[in-house]
């Protein structure tokens, strides 16, 4: 960067001018008075805390400086000092990624709050009590899994790039949202606003709305619920890819698992998308403001115009309900006399069915028999005892037909079958359904 030195001359005086005659003054100098003066609030106490310890300004001044250090030195401490869970130490290093960095340092009640500094800070005591050689140097031989965590932890959390992508699946940052028997004992506006002050981290645009209370003005409640049902997140959860191979030879597989993290990226934002429209529908519909809101426009409303609204309203219902009572009927009527056709069609169709199945009982019972021959049956037997089989089931109906199946199903002695058929025979004669004679081969 250059400089342009620009050099400017001092203006003359009038000819003329001189002090004694131009210059005229507006006031004159006081005399001068001694006063005495008390210190008050802060200073009377450094001055009764120097005239105590018999103290100069510069001794005070400094002894107050290193106070100050000390106690900077002490918060800066206690500041990130959290109880260390044994359960840790057992973390194997390459396992990393599963664990919770803030709580690896000692920052879990800053969590994504927390500054470079704290985290800097938090890293710097955490190696003074956990590095290798310290413990060596103590006789303690351990292994330094935990050390490296620490570091992986350090190394996410000054990343910003690495710390905003595990910030965007870090659960234990979240508030759960309230149930129903946290609500009926205790502040709706306080239980829901943890929630959404929790979520308002994930914003993308700042300032984000805030819940407010039951003294929130509409316009502050309708900007709230606007802004979160069309909320940008930058949560992109990106932590939770699963590693790409750095093998450059095998590039299909690189593309392959590419793929599959975008896939499952796109998942979980649309997963976490519905997951906070629900959280807005069950916060509205409990939130008193909103009904309240509402009653209140209701009232505002002027009453004639609301009774004609009413009026036309109640007719056109009327005549839809109508209408739709109509339609209703007559496709009830509809369905029943297509339902009335498809049970006769139905219980039918099971007729000749079960009428079909008995037959074949009837059928098969005689040739399970051998068709009552002693050898083999010839063909004219066979003809003869199925022409009676026929002409039994011709004289009876399909309840006989399946009460005769019943009878015959299961038998297997050639005896006990012919039996049936005779006493069936029999009924039939007895009946007038038959003559005597008319069945020759069944019997016999």
């Amino acid at each position: 960067m250059s400089t342009t030195v620009i050099s400017r001359s001092v203006p003359t005086l009038p000819e003329g001018w001189s002090a004694e005659k131009d210059f005229k003054p507006i006031g004159k100098i006081s005399a001068a008075s001694q006063r005495t003066i008390e210190p008050v609030g802060p200073h009377y106490l450094a001055h009764a805390r120097r005239a105590r310890h018999k103290r100069t300004f510069s001794e005070d001044d400094r002894i107050q400086a290193q106070e100050r250090a000390k106690k900077i030195e002490e918060n800066d401490d206690s500041d990130i000092s959290e109880p260390e869970d044994p359960m840790m130490f057992e973390r194997e290093a390459k396992d990393w990624k599963s664990q919770d960095h803030y709580e690896v340092l000692g920052l879990t009640k800053y969590r994504f709050k927390a500054t470079e500094d704290q985290i800097k800070r938090a890293h710097r005591k955490k190696v003074l009590k956990h590095h290798p050689d310290k413990k060596a140097a103590a006789g303690r031989v351990e292994d330094d899994n935990f050390f490296k965590c620490i570091q992986k932890a350090t190394e996410v959390l000054l990343d910003p790039v690495k710390r905003r992508q595990f910030d965007s699946v870090d659960e234990n940052a979240d508030v759960a949202q309230p149930t129903k028997k946290q609500l009926a004992k205790g502040n709706f506006y306080k239980l829901w606003g943890s929630v959404f002050k929790s979520e308002a981290r994930f914003s993308k645009v700042h300032p984000v709305p805030q819940f407010g209370d039951e003294k929130s003005t509409r316009e502050e409640v309708e900007n709230f619920y606007n802004f979160w049902y069309n909320f940008d997140s930058w949560r992109s959860f990106e932590y939770l890819d699963e590693d790409v191979p750095d093998d450059n030879e095998n590039r299909d597989q690189k593309r392959h698992v590419e793929r599959k993290n975008a896939s499952a990226r796109k998942k979980k934002k649309a997963e976490d998308n519905t997951r906070l429209r629900k959280m807005l529908d069950d916060c509205s519909a409990s939130d008193e403001r909103i009904k309240r809101f509402r009653q209140e426009a209701n009232a505002a409303k002027n009453k004639k115009r609301l009774d004609k609204e009413a009026a036309e309203k109640k007719a056109q219902e009327d005549a839809r309900l109508k209408k739709e009572a109509d339609e209703k009927a007559a496709k009830e009527a509809e369905e029943a006399a297509k339902a009335a056709r498809d049970a006769s069609k139905k219980a039918k169709e099971a007729a000749k069915t079960a009428v079909k199945k008995n037959k074949r009982v009837l059928r098969g019972s005689v040739k399970d028999a051998n068709y009552f021959a002693s050898g083999d049956a010839s063909p004219a037997t066979i003809d003869a005892v199925l022409g009676d089989v026929e002409l039994i089931q011709a004289k009876i109906d399909p309840d006989e037909i399946a009460a005769l199946a019943e009878k015959l199903n299961g038998l297997k002695v050639a005896d006990e079958i012919k039996g049936v058929w005779k006493g069936e025979i029999s009924r039939l004669v007895a009946a007038g359904k038959l003559k005597e004679g008319d069945v020759k081969a069944l019997g016999a």
